[in-house]
């Protein structure tokens, strides 16, 4: 199994993770003679600032106002197409957000763990998921092409901080659910 769980809802050096994804991705786009243009870059800057998924609205908002000009919703979705095309960033459907991927190098599949608590995602893949998955699909004479797990719940922190309360339903409260 790959995850990088451990670090995404733990206390960390978050530069760090943004440090070492645009460095992964930059050497991911020169295999690939792909440019990662500025804005491209960006983008990808503004999905790894935290472990919390970003739609495409608030990217689009955040890179106005950085730039101080604005940025046009085609110019963001070309360069989200982009980095979900280079394996460099995953879209979770239900949330219609977009979020960086920490292992661009290597072939897995897309398992999200959504913290309804604080609203971070850990991405994972596990063998046994996928078995399963095809597996079931393949009895149902079903050909997958394409699978992503979106797992929504409560991360180790956000989990513990509930049962100090003594009240699962607190951290729903305080999020602001």
């Amino acid at each position: 199994m790959i995850s990088d769980s451990t670090t995404v809802y733990q206390q960390h050096d978050h530069h760090r993770c943004l440090k070492t994804a645009l460095a992964q991705a930059k050497s991911h786009c020169i295999s690939r003679k792909a440019r990662l243009t500025p804005i491209r870059e960006s983008v990808l800057r503004l999905l790894w600032q935290s472990h919390r998924p970003l739609g495409a609205y608030k990217i689009i908002e955040q890179l106005s106002a950085a730039s101080g000009k604005r940025v046009l919703p085609p110019t963001v979705y070309r360069a989200l197409d982009f980095l979900l095309e280079l394996g460099l960033a995953h879209r979770l459907a239900t949330m219609n957000a977009y979020i960086g991927c920490p292992f661009p190098d290597s072939v897995h599949s897309d398992c999200f763990l959504l913290c309804r608590g604080c609203g971070c995602v850990a991405e994972c893949s596990a063998d046994n998921v996928n078995k399963a998955i095809s597996s079931t699909a393949e009895q149902a004479g079903f050909l997958v092409e394409e699978q992503t797990v979106e797992i929504l719940g409560l991360c180790t922190p956000c989990r513990e901080k509930a049962q100090k309360l003594d009240n699962p339903e607190a951290i729903k409260q305080e999020a602001g659910e």
